[in-house]
């Protein structure tokens, strides 16, 4: 399940868009918001909760205003997030920031009740790694709650660029099956996968990739062009991209994939990949939908 991405790149775009991240993230914002409106029907009073990718911290305060009594603990690759997330810790602090990787988490087995995370998976080298670490660190029917892009995401701009060159200029995405099978192969109870599309409009290609920059979502596959992309050549991609205006606005399809599952009661093993718990077809999970 690995995504093939440079989690040094990863780190430093995201620090780099620290102070400008929350101006521009407002597919983001509404992402979160809805993520944590799946947990209305949970019947949950958690002692310790860990937000995955926290970013500038607007989701830990969340976490932490509908569970006041728990532990909010906001975990990021980039310090620069985490400076930037004082602001919404406030004084005295409402969660507890942490630096760290989701893939190798500073956090001892089975100490959270919930693990929150939006949009952050898909940045992870090993999305797969990331879901294991998840499954340690929760306790014994924990939940997990996550967000994390699909395949559709931004696939208007990697067709422009896959029209002047053949290299990857679009981090590449995990699909909503893989997603799935790694719940199951992880061990993870009763998974719960939903999709939503969002179709973002700008005026001109340039803006849309400036946004991109301002967010941190810059590419991050380790197959990417290392060099700086020629004014020629951007024009030929921004030409390329004028294919999908409509209405007199560029589309930006943003595909998110939502995920809720429990961890498993101790001495549940782990499902050998292959296995045909892990195999059989999506539309099997409970509350899937494409």
């Amino acid at each position: 399940m690995s995504a093939g991405l440079d989690q040094a790149h990863v780190r430093h775009a995201f620090g780099r868009a620290a102070d400008s991240y929350e101006e521009h993230a407002v597919l983001q914002a509404e992402v979160g918001t809805r993520l944590r409106e799946r947990l209305d029907g949970e019947d949950l009073a958690p002692r310790r909760v860990l937000d995955v990718g926290c970013g500038p911290g607007a989701g830990a305060a969340a976490l932490h205003a509908r569970f006041p009594d728990a532990q909010i603990v906001a975990l990021d690759l980039a310090v620069p997030m985490l400076r930037a997330a004082a602001r919404h810790a406030g004084s005295p602090p409402a969660f507890v920031r942490v630096a760290g990787d989701a893939q190798a988490l500073p956090i001892a087995d089975a100490s959270v009740d919930l693990v929150h995370s939006s949009l952050c998976l898909q940045w992870c080298e090993d999305p797969g790694l990331a879901l294991a670490e998840f499954r340690r660190v929760l306790r014994p029917g924990g939940l997990l709650l996550f967000s994390t892009f699909g395949p559709d995401t931004l696939k208007e701009l990697r067709a422009a660029f896959a029209a002047v060159d053949g290299t990857p200029h679009v981090s590449r995405f995990v699909d909503m099956h893989d997603i799935g099978d790694a719940l199951l192969v992880g061990g993870f109870r009763d998974p719960v996968l939903e999709r939503d599309d969002f179709v973002l409009t700008y005026t001109d290609a340039r803006t849309l990739m400036r946004e991109l920059r301002a967010i941190g979502a810059t590419n991050a596959d380790t197959q990417r062009t290392r060099t700086l992309t020629g004014k020629a050549h951007l024009a030929r991609v921004i030409e390329a991209y004028e294919r999908f205006r409509r209405d007199g606005v560029l589309p930006a399809t943003y595909e998110v994939v939502y995920a809720q599952a429990r961890a498993p009661e101790p001495g549940q093993p782990r499902r050998e990949r292959g296995a045909d718990v892990a195999t059989f077809p999506i539309e099997r999970l409970r509350g899937s939908r494409r």
